[in-house]
């Protein structure tokens, strides 16, 4: 039986920039990864973001997910940009069937670290979800970073990754060419949303644990 990953993912492009490494190795193996893209910019900055805006960014989405091994892409209609003043038990609500229909056995989630308050308010709206409270196949809750937002923190809050996942030269190539399946998303270096950023991060990370490529992140709590 296959075990089952959820990775909850603010914006399209953050599951890949956040774990794309981790998609494309253990969908390899014997796992089965869920995505769930929660909002839509559309919806919160309708003078910014036209619906024609979101349904290129969501059918990038779909291409990237389907070449880097995700199973299983879902997409919610949350305000993106103004989700400050969206009620949070909603989003848990959200959240919470999600959890409830895939039964997880990992969860990946936005670090609280990240600039962006959508972020921010996914990871406290995920942790109220999954808060030990009830019966649950969960064992792993891990927060990853994602570039141009986790290391730009506020309040000196750094992000400090005590897990690390160790990839292959062609599981970050795969990772990168994913990214890049984003084409309304890609930027030149020196941005940090660019492929080079990405294979730069994947090399430091890889370093701390005397590894060439390693995506990094921090445990939110592991049940053994």
């Amino acid at each position: 039986m296959k075990k089952k990953i959820l990775i909850l993912s603010p914006h399209a492009d953050d599951e890949i920039l956040g774990c794309g490494g981790f998609i494309s190795k253990y969908s390899k193996k014997n796992y089965h990864i869920h995505v769930l893209i929660l909002t839509n910019a559309n919806k919160g900055a309708p003078e910014i973001y036209s619906s024609e805006n979101i349904n290129l960014i969501r059918s990038e989405s779909k291409i990237a997910n389907k070449f880097i091994g995700t199973k299983k892409l879902y997409f919610e209609n949350l305000p993106a940009l103004n989700l400050i003043n969206y009620p949070i038990y909603k989003i848990t609500n959200i959240i919470n069937k999600y959890i409830i229909d895939t039964n997880p056995e990992i969860i990946l989630i936005p670090s609280a670290n990240d600039i962006h308050d959508d972020h921010k308010i996914i990871f406290k709206a995920a942790k109220v979800s999954i808060r030990p409270n009830k019966k649950s196949n969960l064992k792993k809750i891990l927060s990853y970073e994602v570039l141009s937002e986790t290391e730009w923190n506020e309040d000196g809050k750094s992000f400090n990754p005590n897990y690390f996942v160790s990839l292959s030269k062609s599981e970050i190539h795969k990772k990168v060419n994913a990214f890049l399946k984003y084409k309304s998303q890609v930027k030149r270096f020196p941005h940090p949303r660019s492929k080079e950023a990405i294979i730069n991060l994947s090399k430091v990370r890889g370093s701390q644990v005397f590894k060439k490529y390693a995506e990094a992140f921090k445990v939110e709590k592991i049940l053994d």
